[in-house]
């Protein structure tokens, strides 16, 4: 039996599947750590994909 092919992943194109970044403010709070921001892409919400790929098998008894 051959193993069955996964199915592709439909990757963002707003961000290429990197959706999240570390973006630093510039400077340093009073106990010396940096300020850090995280930003998401605004398409797919810091997911990497455009949609789920959930499939439901056929033949499958509930």
């Amino acid at each position: 039996m051959t193993p069955r092919a996964r199915p592709q992943t439909h990757i963002c194109p707003n961000c290429n599947g990197i959706a999240s970044a570390a973006i630093t403010l510039g400077g340093r709070d009073r106990h010396g750590h940096l300020r850090i921001i995280t930003a998401n892409c605004p398409a797919c919400h810091g997911t990497g994909t455009t949609r789920r790929t959930t499939r439901t098998r056929e033949g499958a008894r509930a």
